[in-house]
């Protein structure tokens, strides 16, 4: 896979953090696991921004997708949020159409300055380009929104499953440290400077993001989320 390593800070989504739940306020010496094989849509809500909330149950999977000539931005998140510990997606990532300006979203959220993410999309000409990409290839972005910023871009390969990855562990400053993994291969790391007051809450989504392509998306793309599972440390 190529790799390139840019620093910026895109805009994302404000929503309502929902910390009730999180199960860090119930301490336990043994690890936690969750996992979502969406059967159905407990312990998520919608957390749509733009548009129809386009995402339905079919084989067990989460099928999400934006239609064209929109900006639509399909999302659902956890009721609950979450710190250290390991963070999977299974995402089905599909051909998606060529220049759109369309984004596969696997990330944690809590707010614009504290956010992690992998993005999947297209990626513009240039980019493309810079990443020597190929014609069954397609960007996926990992990256931190702020504290600070960080934006890695790598080709993947399109029409595959793949298992993503975010792991926050503790540095001795008790700040935590991130890696974004695909298929087990550490892709991008960073040192955050915050730490466990932060929580987190998952996210799914397919939105259609100016930054990802060329153009106003001109076909209907979808992505599929087989399961998702957190795990504590």
């Amino acid at each position: 896979m190529g790799l390139i390593l840019f620093s910026c800070s895109p805009e994302e989504q404000n929503t309502n953090e929902n910390t009730e739940n999180s199960i860090f306020e119930r301490p336990s010496t043994a690890p936690i696991t969750k996992n979502w094989e969406f059967n159905d849509l407990t312990g998520w809500q919608d957390a749509t921004m733009v548009g129809a909330a386009n995402y339905f149950l079919e084989n067990g999977n989460l099928k999400m997708f934006t239609n064209p000539n929109t900006w639509e931005r399909t999302k659902v998140k956890t009721t609950s949020t979450y710190g250290t510990g390991t963070y999977t997606w299974r995402v089905y990532v599909p051909e998606m159409g060529v220049g759109d300006m369309s984004s596969i979203g696997a990330f944690l959220y809590k707010d614009d300055t504290h956010e992690l993410d992998f993005e999947i999309g297209y990626g513009s000409e240039s980019t493309r380009q810079n990443l020597n990409a190929q014609a069954d290839d397609l960007i996926a972005y990992m990256s931190s929104q702020a504290n600070p910023s960080q934006f890695v871009q790598t080709t993947i390969k399109r029409n595959q499953w793949y298992t993503l990855t975010i792991e926050l562990t503790l540095s001795s400053n008790n700040r935590y440290f991130a890696k974004w993994k695909i298929d087990g291969i550490t892709v991008a790391s960073k040192q955050l400077n915050y730490g466990t007051k932060t929580k987190f809450n998952i996210f799914c989504s397919m939105e259609n993001l100016t930054f990802i392509g060329d153009h106003i998306p001109q076909s209907q793309n979808y992505a599929l989320f087989d399961s998702v599972q957190y795990t504590n440390y």
